[in-house]
């Protein structure tokens, strides 16, 4: 008879005790837990794009955990493009005012392997009810208030992408014409900096297709015109959807660039 209660057989009926599995499968990592309290403190806006955060002695005493712990937890974070280590002077919380974050969400790369800058020219920016598939990708109910953003991308003095951004009216509330063309950075940082949303990761859905006349003749190309289309819908803290994104690209003398890990 086997008196060691660990190695008991868990038996069905009155009476019966039922032992947890070994490992459960609500359990994460210390490193995880602590991971996921720092990005609470982000999403709260405790520290805000481009702030330092505490040390990691002080967040091991805050959390009351090792700074192995802490350390661990940041590279994650910093992998993850929500932190930023900078040598010397401490963590910071990324920004999309930064050219490495900013690249992160635009691909088209010339040929020649240099980062040009382009110029954006906003076509339209108007509020309206969402269409059934826009709803469905922002997990919106049918109907519901949506921005509808077209601008075009010009590399160069050529035009080479036309966009057609949608965003949650709710969380893009008084985002106007006039506000987009004042502001003068990247749209990400503005949607960081003006309404407090973030965008974290992106999907996006890339195919080869022919150029239609309304977007051959706003790209200056030929109707049928071989062009990339691009479907991303971006998410902000806790895998919410705020952002789909439809892209036209010429790619003539660009190329699409997607890193994988």
């Amino acid at each position: 008879m086997n008196s060691n209660p660990a190695t008991t057989t868990p038996t069905s009926g009155a009476g019966a005790t039922e032992v947890a599995p070994a490992s459960s499968p609500t359990f994460s990592p210390l490193y995880q837990q602590i991971k996921a309290l720092i990005t609470q403190g982000l999403e709260s806006g405790e520290w805000k794009p481009g702030e330092i955060i505490p040390s990691e002695v002080e967040l091991a005493a805050r959390y009351k955990v090792s700074q192995g712990t802490v350390r661990k937890a940041i590279d994650e974070l910093a992998a993850d493009n929500l932190l930023v280590r900078r040598q010397g002077k401490g963590t910071f919380v990324a920004t999309h005012n930064e050219d490495r974050v900013q690249f992160r969400f635009l691909r088209l790369l010339p040929d020649d392997g240099d980062v040009h800058p382009h110029v954006s020219r906003l076509l339209e920016c108007k509020r309206l009810r969402a269409p059934a598939e826009i709803a469905r990708q922002l997990d919106l109910k049918p109907a519901d208030p949506v921005v509808l953003i077209k601008r075009l991308l010009q590399f160069d003095g050529e035009t080479t992408v036309f966009d057609e951004i949608w965003l949650p009216g709710a969380v893009f509330r008084g985002l106007t014409a006039e506000r987009l063309a004042e502001y003068k950075g990247p749209l990400y940082a503005m949607f960081e900096t003006e309404f407090g949303t973030r965008m974290i990761r992106a999907t996006e859905k890339v195919r080869a297709i022919a150029a239609d006349p309304s977007v051959a003749e706003l790209l200056n190309v030929a109707e049928g015109f071989p062009l990339l289309s691009v479907e991303r819908v971006s998410y902000t803290y806790g895998d919410r959807p705020v952002e789909v994104r439809r892209g036209w690209y010429v790619t003539t003398g660009y190329y699409y660039q997607n890193d994988l890990s």
